[in-house]
């Protein structure tokens, strides 16, 4: 029977834990635009409209503009492609999945006295705020020989430089799997990756003395051929409890307190092999094949409250303008690491496994996303179509994680590498009858300052609606491209993949009044 350890690290690796880095914050602060098929139709340029569930996730006074009570459900099917180039290497996936991405229902009550409020509305919406669902490899020669800093073996030594030598090794008498989870719970995720690299005999130090903090690598320099998996699964989700008034003819008003959740699943495999030294001296360690697994397991909660108005300047034209609070998440994550190694060793071949099959389970943390603004205009032509637009701003480098002691270089990586994005979204309608037909176009910049570990986001939208009376059926597909720079990993082997992204989802929704 396999024997799983569940490690759970203390307070003294709170500044190492695993998963806990620059692109965590990132992913949990990003949203992507989900929700009905008429919001989507229209690229989520919906800020100054209201009148439908998703535009409620964007304005909180949208649900006041409803004319009567409304319900709305949505199915969507997402394919992603992605293809690759490392080193000239190629490679393509292509993922896809279908499930439910929105739902809700806005109650509306009119007020029948001399009321300056004419009517105010109290509402429940889900909607799905990203899709984690994503694959990719990488396939290539890595070139980039200079001390070492092509292979696998660079995040080892990096973590274990400085070290004492008797904190990353076995104890006598202690197995490799009771020394992986007593450093880690002892010393933290630092330590357990610079054991793994000495333990493995890919590490040496340079002296067998205890207070030993000087090591080199075990291989040649040279090519390094590299075989890299990222597979990831999951979602972030928002229900909004929202509630909204009209003032008189021409001023909507709202509020949404919103639940967040986060489900987040990750696993990256590595495959690593060279030929640069087939026949090393008798008296020499030099490694060959390195196959390196880690897993992730997120999951989190948190909240938020979004303050919204849209004002009718005139019976056509109309804005609207909203106010996201930062999200304040607690997150728990969780970890397994294998790491499998060939090579020579005084003349004859070596294979060094360490499968610790221990889960480590590590102190909940704080995360607090950027707070966004977001102004919108919309011209209505009576009740033949409509034009709108949304402006959106958010200073991704003002995420943070907390308790703020333990991440300070963290936090000022977030502060130095992120910087302030802007989306522009374009959406029309034209209607005819019962049938509307619809477009939108969308533009994010990135949220990087180097622009490109991120690039700047493209997308447009195609939909199509039908008006049955108290019923509306919609139906909209809508893409989008970005390109990536993805290194393999924060630490050591930090050359980049490029990743060429295209997403299409098509999406259905069934609308009825209440």
């Amino acid at each position: 029977m396999k024997k799983i350890y569940f490690l759970f690290i203390g307070v003294l690796s709170m500044s190492t834990i695993y998963g806990q880095d620059l692109s965590d914050a990132l992913r949990y602060s990003q949203d992507n635009v989900q929700g009905t098929a008429r919001f989507r139709a229209l690229s989520g340029a919906f800020g100054a409209l209201g009148g439908d569930m998703s535009a409620v996730n964007i304005n909180p006074a949208s649900s006041a503009v409803f004319s009567q009570s409304h319900a709305s459900f949505t199915l969507g099917n997402a394919e992603l492609n992605n293809d690759t180039n490392y080193f000239g290497g190629t490679g393509s996936t292509n993922d896809s999945n279908f499930d439910l991405t929105q739902g809700g229902a806005a109650f509306v009550f009119k007020n029948t006295s001399n009321s300056p409020w004419r009517k105010f509305s109290i509402g429940v919406a889900y909607d799905r705020t990203n899709n984690f669902d994503d694959s990719w490899f990488a396939v290539g020669t890595n070139t980039n020989s200079a001390n070492f800093n092509n292979t696998i073996a660079s995040y080892f030594f990096d973590y274990a430089n400085g070290l004492r030598l008797d904190e990353i090794s076995a104890f006598e008498n202690e197995t490799l799997n009771q020394a992986y989870a007593n450093i880690g719970n002892d010393l933290g995720f630092a330590h357990q990756q610079a054991f793994l690299g000495y333990e493995s005999l890919i590490l040496d130090p340079e002296t067998n003395a205890d207070d030993n903090t000087n090591y080199f690598i075990n291989a040649t320099e040279g090519n390094f051929m590299h075989n890299y998996t990222y597979v990831s699964t999951g979602y972030n989700g928002k229900i909004a409890v929202n509630l909204a008034a009209q003032y008189e003819d021409n001023l909507y008003i709202g509020v949404n307190l919103n639940s967040h959740f986060i489900d987040f699943q990750r696993s990256t495999l590595l495959f690593e092999n060279n030929s640069n030294n087939p026949n090393p001296a008798p008296d020499v360690i030099d490694f060959d094949t390195v196959e390196f697994e880690n897993n992730l397991s997120t999951v989190g909660s948190g909240f938020s409250f979004q303050l919204g108005g849209i004002l009718k300047l005139t019976n056509e034209f109309r804005l609207g303008l909203t106010y996201d609070s930062p999200i304040w998440y607690t997150i728990e994550e969780e970890t397994s690491q294998f790491l499998g190694v060939d090579g020579i060793d005084n003349g004859a071949g070596f294979t060094q496994n360490i499968n610790p099959q221990v889960t480590n389970i590590y102190p909940s943390y704080k995360l607090q996303t950027p707070a966004k603004i977001t102004g919108s205009a919309a011209y209505v032509f009576e009740n033949q179509g409509l034009i709108s637009f949304d402006y959106s701003r958010k200073d991704y480098g003002a995420a943070k994680l907390e308790p703020e002691g333990d991440y300070i270089d963290l936090n000022a990586d977030i502060s130095d590498m992120l910087t302030t994005a802007s989306t522009y979204k374009l959406g029309a309608e034209y209607k005819h009858k019962q049938f509307s037909f619809r477009g939108g176009y969308r533009f994010e910049e990135s949220p990087y300052v180097d622009g490109i570990t991120v690039g700047d986001l493209s997308g447009f939208s195609l939909g199509f609606g039908y008006n049955f009376g108290n019923t509306k059926l919609d139906l909209t597909y809508d893409q989008w491209k970005r390109t990536d720079e993805t290194s393999l990993y924060s630490v050591g082997l930090i050359d980049t993949a490029t990743i060429d992204r295209q997403n299409s989802n098509i999406t259905i929704s069934l609308g009825f009044n209440i």
